[in-house]
Order: C-alpha cells, then sequence, then structure tokens
C-alpha cells in the first residue's frame, strides 16, 4: 500500500490483489501529473466525467466525490478501484465501473484518458467515446514519456480532434486536445479476425477474432504457436481451463482435438474473453460446452473442479515486468485442480518458472522445448 497526496487529501492505495512482496505502487507520476493538472487548471468537474483506463482507480478515488464513470477493461483495475474506494471510506456508487464491452455514456463532459499500452486498444476506445464527446468537452490524457509516441497524438488527432503535449514532469506527460465537431465519428474498425496457420495444430485453418488490446491481434504469436504443436493428447469428457485466454486459441484447439472434452476460458481482461467467445462460437458445433469468465485466474474456482489447465502467463503488468501474475495462476491451478490433474504451461525459456512450479506442485517436467521456448507439465499430487 501507497499514499497518495492531493489537494483533495492523502489516499491510501494498492494493487489488487494486495501483496506486500509487490515493490509497485498503484499510482504513478502520471497520475499525479494530471490531477495537479485539474486543479491549477480549476477544470469544471460538474458535468459527466469518464476516466478511461485508470490502472488500479487511483484517478478515480480521488475524483470519487464527483462521481466518474470509469472505463477499464481490466478485472483486476475495477476490484483495485472497489477495494480503494473501500479503503478511504468512499461508498462504493462514487465510481460507475464499465467495461469496454459495455455501452459508454451518451455525453462526457471531462475526458480523462490513461494512455494503454496498446495502441489499438487506444484506438478502439477513441472511436467509441468520441460521438459522446462535444465541442466543450475538456480531453486529457496522461501517461509516462516513454508510452506516448507519435503514433500516440497522431491517434488523438484523427479521431477527437487537435493535439498537443506538455512538458515532461517527472517523466511524466499530458496530452491536451480540442474536440473538433467536424470530424467525421467513423465505427472502431476492430475486431479483427485472421485465419490460423497450417501448423497451428488442430486449430489450423480455423479463423480466429481479435478484439482490440490483446496480445498479438494481428498474427499468431510464437510462444502459442509452439503450445499448439505440443497440447497433451487427450480424450474422454475431461474438465479444460485455458487460464489467460487472449483470443481463445489454445482452448479452441483442446476442444477441437477432444470434443468431449468442456473447456473454461478464463482471462482478467474483457476483451480477451470476449474474443475468446467468439473464437470459440464461430469454429465448433452448438454441442460444444464452453463457459467463459471475466475474473482473477482460478481464484473462485472449486477445488478439484479441472482436470487440465493450460496457461501461457504473463510476465508484464501494465510496463512492469514481473511474475507475480504466473505465482497467482500457478497458486490457482493447483487449488482447481483434482488429484491426478495437469497443468501445462508454455514460457521464455530464461523465466525459470519449473522452479516456481517444483516449489508450488512439488514437481515439474520439461514436454518441450527450443532455445526459446519450454512447455512445462506439473502434476496435483
Amino acid at each position: 500500500m501507497n499514499r497518495l497526496t492531493t489537494s483533495e487529501g492523502d489516499y491510501d492505495l494498492a494493487r489488487f490483489p494486495e501483496d506486500p512482496r509487490d515493490p509497485f505502487r498503484a499510482w504513478d507520476a502520471a497520475d499525479a501529473y494530471l490531477l495537479q493538472h485539474l486543479e491549477e487548471e480549476a477544470v469544471d468537474l460538474s458535468g459527466n466525467v469518464v476516466v478511461a483506463g485508470d490502472r488500479w482507480g487511483a484517478l478515480s478515488t480521488v475524483l470519487a466525490a464527483h462521481h466518474p464513470v470509469q472505463i477499464s477493461d481490466s478485472f483486476l483495475g475495477q476490484r483495485a478501484t472497489a477495494t480503494n474506494l473501500a479503503r478511504n471510506g468512499l461508498p462504493a456508487g462514487a465510481v460507475r465501473l464499465l467495461s469496454p464491452r459495455d455501452t459508454p455514456p451518451d455525453r462526457i463532459d471531462v475526458l480523462l484518458v490513461r494512455v494503454p499500452k496498446s495502441l489499438a486498444f487506444l484506438e478502439d476506445q477513441l472511436h467509441r467515446l468520441a460521438p459522446a464527446v462535444h465541442a466543450g468537452t475538456v480531453v486529457v490524457g496522461t501517461g509516462m514519456v516513454k508510452e506516448i509516441h507519435t503514433s500516440t497524438l497522431s491517434l488523438f488527432e484523427r479521431i477527437i480532434g487537435p493535439t498537443r503535449t506538455s512538458l515532461a514532469v517527472r517523466k511524466a506527460r499530458l496530452i491536451h486536445c480540442t474536440p473538433d465537431p467536424a470530424l467525421p465519428r467513423t465505427p472502431s474498425p476492430w475486431p479483427l479476425r485472421y485465419e490460423l496457420p497450417a501448423d497451428a495444430g488442430p486449430a489450423a485453418g480455423h479463423t480466429v477474432t481479435n478484439h482490440a488490446g490483446i496480445f498479438c491481434a494481428d498474427r499468431l504469436d510464437i510462444g502459442t504457436r509452439f503450445f499448439l504443436k505440443h497440447l497433451p493428447d487427450r480424450t474422454g469428457p475431461d474438465r479444460v481451463v485455458d487460464l489467460g485466454c487472449g483470443n481463445g486459441v489454445v482452448g479452441l484447439a483442446a476442444a477441437l482435438a477432444n470434443p468431449d472434452a468442456s473447456v473454461t476460458f478464463v482471462d482478467e481482461s474483457h476483451q480477451a474473453v470476449a474474443s475468446a467467445e467468439e473464437t470459440f462460437r464461430s469454429n465448433t458445433g452448438p454441442g460444444a460446452e464452453a463457459r467463459f469468465v471475466v475474473g482473477d485466474g482460478l481464484s473462485g474456482a472449486e477445488p478439484g473442479s479441472a482436470d487440465l489447465v493450460l496457461n501461457n502467463p504473463p510476465f508484464h503488468s501494465h510496463q512492469a515486468t514481473t511474475d507475480a501474475t504466473a505465482r497467482t495462476m500457478f497458486h490457482g491451478a493447483r487449488r482447481a485442480l483434482r488429484q491426478g490433474g495437469e497443468l501445462w504451461v508454455v514460457a521464455n525459456r530464461h523465466l525459470g518458472h519449473h522452479t516456481t512450479l517444483r516449489r508450488v506442485f512439488g514437481n515439474c517436467t520439461t514436454v518441450a522445448g527450443d532455445p526459446k521456448f519450454v512447455v512445462l507439465r506439473a502434476v496435483r499430487r
């Protein structure tokens, strides 16, 4: 936990789930710079305020008195917001939580945008919000200098209106955009679809749907490609989990290889789960069983409810490199697996996940490997 001091007061903030070993704060200089700008410019916050991409709820918590709408793709970010509101004695209803899959407000008077890592997601987000922006809307983006590029500014300029940047303060920068009502409000070009290549295992030749912001949305990434070549060969009524499903291609491959299996697709990204569901529905028959869950990994799964968990864990949380997400996924998989159930993981070789898996499961074997990737198998004893 850490304390953010603003003109509105002091706020104790934490990421979600809170981990005392986590060295990262729930806010950064970009959040502080934006809040300082709102104060110094006396921005009128009495109208409809929308906060897009608030990573851990710092902006929404500080602005809670103005009843903002927060639009976040992250389930963990939404949970962090709710937890931070409660931690600071603020009512849960002070911030309206929406995902990118929800209909945005009809009118936006102040639009605050935390620049996301994905340029595609920013493009999709601005297209969806632009119809609610009017000539008097105050539009301010924020991010660290390394997150804001010419292409970032070009999107604001093309979709919303004339754009300029501020001076950098503590390696953070603001984006000031003046809405141009004359600009055409064109629909988002997302989602993107492509056909899987011939070496994509059981899923070869099938079409994948990718909503904006999904990892490698325009092609099959090499780690997943390697995983698809080495998936377990199983039959029967397996309960399979595609953990951190992304666009769902791994779970789809498992379902196609074993039609008797029931697959659960889990991700903390609303965009990912929507992609996985469209991918699965468009490539399987009406009798195929599947569940689609936006959540914190397998934290809510019943013990012993899975026979097989397939996982390609991320090693970034926004701009930070961390193995915390992978560790959480491994512990959750162990709790969810029945005795004798298996966790299969694909990962960059250098990450050393075999060590963590041995610590969590008491065992780990290498199923396949090449100079860059390994496929690891751990069994619930």
